[in-house]
């Protein structure tokens, strides 16, 4: 006898990102995330990359017109209850993006992906300057500091200063900016990440989310699994704010029990994340 055909039918989330060859970061770990979260990923491949736990190699981004022509394959198919973006590579693909969004109807996550975690600028200053309309049409931006740092052109190196930067991002348009705060006070033993929401009266408020610095160097991949979760929860219906929150509180187990692969720092481990609501 055959077996029954018993589908599934999850929500479908959107991944706009850079590939990572060595699985760590970029669409990998953003459909690893979204898989975890019961949730279908589909994905946008904005660059490919050389890349291993020792570093990269060397990049590759796409054309704009075929990034374009994968976002239309997977709208005229899918219907996505959300997108992310990642590592958007150059301008011309960050304003493509931008326009693509724009009359997206739904949650979009924007991982401002422009600093490494070396320190190095991943974008000319004219993809940066380009980020300013992606901002504009999201509904939550999510920069560690130096991002913001380079988003408000200003210093952001206490919660402080996060608060500032969040609320600034906000009345550029964003519905909230969530700074993460992973490179502030790095020798602190708590976490501050800053949620700023609204812009006017009771509708304007910020939140701080402390949790216990991890000790590990495998965080290869936070970044992207993080904003993942996000969306994928507001795939699946979550509140803004209650999708922020547990799924900054799951990155914890998520770097906790992070990946020891590979000669370099290992990777945080998506697949830590409950999925649950």
């Amino acid at each position: 006898m055959a077996a029954r055909f018993d589908p599934v039918s999850p929500p479908v989330a959107l991944t706009i990102a850079g590939s990572d060859s060595g699985g760590g970061a970029g669409i990998q770990a953003d459909l690893k995330t979204m898989t975890t979260h019961g949730v279908f990923g589909t994905s946008v491949v904005t660059a490919t990359t050389a890349q291993n736990t020792r570093g990269v190699e060397d990049v590759a981004p796409l054309s704009a017109e075929h990034v374009a022509a994968q976002y239309d394959a997977v709208v005229e198919d899918f219907a996505p209850a959300a997108i992310k973006t990642g590592m958007l590579a150059t301008r011309e693909v960050v304003e493509t993006v931008t326009r693509e969004v724009r009359e997206f109807d739904g949650p979009v996550v924007v991982d401002p992906v422009m600093v490494a975690a070396t320190g190095d600028r991943l974008l000319s200053p004219a993809a940066e300057d380009a980020y300013e309309g992606l901002i504009a049409s999201a509904t939550l931006v999510t920069p560690n500091a130096d991002e913001a740092a380079i988003l408000v052109d200003g210093a952001v190196e206490t919660p402080a200063d996060a608060e500032r930067a969040g609320r600034e991002l906000v009345e550029r348009g964003a519905d909230a900016a969530l700074v993460k705060g992973g490179h502030l006070d790095a020798d602190g033993e708590v976490v501050v990440d800053t949620l700023a929401c609204g812009t006017e009266g009771e509708d304007a408020r910020v939140r701080r989310i402390e949790n216990p610095r991890i000790d590990a160097a495998a965080t290869h991949g936070s970044g992207c699994t993080l904003s993942s979760a996000i969306a994928a929860r507001l795939a699946r219906g979550e509140p803004l704010e209650d999708a922020v929150v547990a799924a900054v509180d799951d990155m914890g187990e998520a770097i906790r029990r992070g990946y020891d692969v590979g000669e370099g720092p290992g990777a945080v481990n998506p697949t830590r994340f409950d999925g649950g609501p």
